[in-house]
């Protein structure tokens, strides 16, 4: 055990040696610190299916309150934090996982072009998204992932092109690699005007409401009972 543990420390710090973390500096991560340090309370105190589905991700995925039901029989483990992007996501994969016994991780994260100085290209984010798959990977490396499309919405319209761009390169790198899905929402959450549907968002035009979530469960669930079946 202690050599599997030393192996998986060596493989870890090889990944980052040569990897996009070093571009980032720990300031820029530091507000979601309270968030993970959540996490790690939980996992000391609660208990979880040894095949259990790990929902990683941004606010959709926290702010998801019917998630445990919604994709029953299936075990879920809930840990979505507000703002989340890659870029810092990345430095928490670890610790987000930590060592449950997982069946599969299914991904949402759509904060890393939103308007913000700190934006990445869509190149940047397939770099950092190729990465998290890798670190998945060191602990898991059969298991299926799934990663949700970025949902398209009015209060980030002006910035479609771009994001459109990030989900068709992660779309393309999930079709040529093993064990890695791409879950497509877009064409649901668009009207016949190619516009977004802004009846399934609250007020702000950027979380789901209660029917939005009924739709991306639906979308969601189907796409993971393929998998498993």
């Amino acid at each position: 055990m202690r050599n599997k543990a030393l192996l998986l420390c060596i493989v870890w710090l090889l990944l980052i040696s040569c990897s996009p973390l070093k571009d980032y500096n720990v300031k820029d991560r530091k507000w979601a610190f309270p968030e993970i340090e959540a996490f790690e309370r939980l996992d000391k105190t609660q208990s979880y299916a040894e095949d259990a589905i790990l929902f990683i991700g941004s606010s959709s995925i926290r702010l998801w309150k019917t998630l445990i039901e919604d994709m029953k029989p299936y075990s879920v483990i809930q840990r979505g934090y507000g703002g989340a992007h890659f870029r810092d996501m990345v430095f928490f994969t670890d610790r987000i996982m930590s060592d449950h016994q997982l069946s599969m991780v299914v991904c949402f994260v759509a904060n890393d072009i939103s308007g913000s100085e700190q934006d990445g290209t869509p190149q940047e984010v397939l770099k950092l998204f190729k990465h998290f798959i890798k670190q998945v990977r060191v602990k898991y490396p059969t298991i299926p992932i799934m990663q949700i499309a970025i949902t398209p919405t009015k209060s980030r319209w002006s910035l479609w092109p771009e994001i459109d761009k990030v989900n068709a390169l992660m779309k393309g790198y999930c079709e040529k690699t093993d064990n890695l899905y791409f879950i497509d929402t877009v064409p649901e959450f668009l009207d016949e005007k190619g516009q977004p549907k802004t009846q399934w968002f609250i007020k702000d035009q950027l979380h789901l409401n209660e029917k939005g979530y009924e739709v991306w469960n639906r979308i969601i669930k189907r796409e993971i009972e393929k998998v498993k079946s």
